[in-house]
This record gives structure tokens, sequence and C-alpha cells, in this order.
């Protein structure tokens, strides 16, 4: 018997593992997660998600697998908090046969990967880019703060990123995050601030809104005046920061979009159809076949036609209490 929208009686009970990498990033538990785990409920309501989330840990991301393909999950979706310490995860899953998605975060260096999903990262980073450039002037010094070295995604961020700053801007000084983490991009910029003393500075191009965050809290311990900063993620407050001035520019990604197809692929592969793709990416060992999602770029004068339009988040959760003029002022 075929299924329709949901599982067949012999089918019962099927379990699907989503294991994403860490929790400092709020889209990860509250846009990720959720989104995924109710698509994986309308279209089999008899599947079962076994969830775990690393802490940016890639031992304990490890771990986590291992128990899940113990427990029987016969699909893994791994958003890989090491995207080369993930290809023993990916490998052994599919030694036992279990189907291997990629999710958000490329696994590279081995032909485990059955499928991947995610948003263009070398395009985000060119987009982050052009809106530092376009707020700067075109010119000028720029500190440049980059994601996770361990992540995939932080490299293609920052080639593209390059792309478009090199030759035009003076990078006066860059880092690479670990971890992602606010706390260290704030130390980082603290860093700069004082190493740079009195040269002038134009902008900041951040990777996503958590080192933003961390970016712009340096600027105001240090009492100088911000400057226009990039990030990624379309975080709330990051979103409330683009509105009141304090942050330039985020890059909004439809996360629900992405863990539905995500959600939808994997029952996909739980009733043992091919999986629908419309892309490849290299990993280093194979031409994985994927689902490329199409970023966009946020500032003051579009939030209302993309993340309100679309229901990421509601005016009364953007607009609360000291931001209400605010979104007034934007048209909001």
């Amino acid at each position: 018997m075929m299924w329709a929208s949901g599982c067949t009686k012999s089918e019962k009970k099927l379990k699907v593992a989503l294991l994403l990498p860490e929790a400092k990033t709020a889209r990860y538990e509250s846009q990720d997660r959720p989104h995924f785990e109710a698509k994986l409920k309308a279209l089999c309501a008899e599947c079962e998600v076994i969830y775990g989330n690393a802490a940016q840990d890639a031992s304990k991301q490890q771990a986590q697998a291992e128990a899940a393909l113990t427990n029987g999950a016969r699909v893994v979706v791994l958003d890989p908090v090491d995207g080369t310490a993930a290809r023993s995860i990916a490998e052994k899953a599919k030694a036992g046969g279990a189907t291997v998605i990629a999710y958000d975060r490329l696994i590279l260096g081995t032909e485990a990967v059955d499928a991947y999903v995610a948003f263009e990262a070398e395009n985000i980073g060119r987009f982050q880019a052009q809106a530092l450039l376009e707020a700067i002037g075109g010119k000028g010094n720029v500190i440049v703060i980059n994601g996770a070295p361990t992540d995939p995604n932080a490299a293609l961020l920052k080639k593209g990123m390059h792309a478009v700053l090199d030759g035009k801007v003076k990078i006066v000084r860059e880092y690479d995050t670990p971890d992602w983490s606010p706390d260290k991009a704030q130390e980082e910029m603290t860093q700069a601030l004082t190493a740079l003393g009195a040269e002038p500075l134009d902008g900041v191009y951040c990777a996503n809104d958590g080192t933003a965050g961390g970016a712009i809290a340096a600027m105001k311990a240090a009492g100088v005046k911000l400057l226009p900063v990039t990030g990624q993620d379309a975080e709330l407050a990051a979103l409330q920061r683009v509105l009141t001035g304090e942050q330039h520019s985020t890059i909004y990604k439809a996360l629900k979009l992405e863990a539905e197809t995500a959600a939808a692929l994997a029952v996909a592969a739980l009733k043992g159809e091919a999986l629908k793709t419309d892309a490849v990416a290299d990993n280093g060992k194979k031409k994985v076949p994927a689902i490329v999602l199409a970023p966009v770029a946020v500032t003051k004068a579009n939030v209302g036609a993309t993340v309100l339009k679309d229901g990421f988040w509601k005016r009364e959760q953007l607009c609360s209490g000291e931001y209400e003029q605010a979104c007034k002022d934007a048209g909001l």
C-alpha cells in the first residue's frame, strides 16, 4: 500500500534524527526545530523525531548521532558542528542503511551524503558585503568578523564577502570567530578598536546577527560612534537593532521553507522515493544532490516586505515596548 499524506500501519514509528549544531544562534530552537517537526508530523503523523542539539560540541554531536542510530533512526538530518568531523557521522549512518541529509551546512569529504538543503552561503557573503558597501559609500576602512572556522558555510561567506570588498575597501582587521560566539566577537571588536586607536573606521562586516550584536556591544562599551554593521539570520533582536539604526542590515533566510524542505526530503526517503533536488554541491568527494534556496538582504527599508510579510516574525513581536515608535517611523 502506498502512502498518501501519512504512514501505513506497517510503517508506524519510523524515526528521523534531527541534529542541530548549537543554541547560541536563536534560529535553531525558535525556527528550524519547530518548523521541521511540524512539517514532518503533517506529512507522516506516525513518524517520530529524535532531536539533538550539540551545543557547538562535535564530540557531543557524534554521540547524539550514534544514540539516534541505535534508537532506530532511518534518516539523519544533520547540521554539523564541524563539517569535516561530521564525515564519520555520515559514513556510520550510511553503513547502517540510513539516509543522510546535510542541513544548512555541507558535510565535507565523503560520499555518504544523499542530499543537501541550504541557502547559498557564498551569495549571502556577497549580499552582506554589498549592503555594507552601500552603507559606507563604496570605500573606507572595514573590520571583518567572520564565523567559525569549523563551519564550511563560514568559509563560503568569507569567499563571497572578499569577492565584493577586496579592492574597494581596506580591511584593517579580520577575525575568524570560534563557535560563532557573540562574546568572542565582542572581544575581537574591542581588540580591534584598541589596536587601531584613532585610525578612521567606516564599517564592520559581521557574518551573522550574533557576532553583529557582539561588535555593537563593543562599540557601545568603548563609547565610540556606531558604525554600519552587517548580520545574518534576521534574528528578532537584530531586526530591532536595524529599526533603531544600531545595525545596518541582516540577511533573511526563509527558515520555515528550509526546515520544511528538509522534512519533506526525510519523508520521501522513508517512503523509498527518489529525492527531488535541483542543484548540486561539491563536498570535495561527491557532487551532492542539493536544494539551494535564495537569501534576501534586509535593511530598515524592507523589513515589512520581507520578514513581516512572510510571517517570519509578527508585528507585535518586532514592535513590542520600546520598539513601537521605531516601527512607526519605518512605516510598519
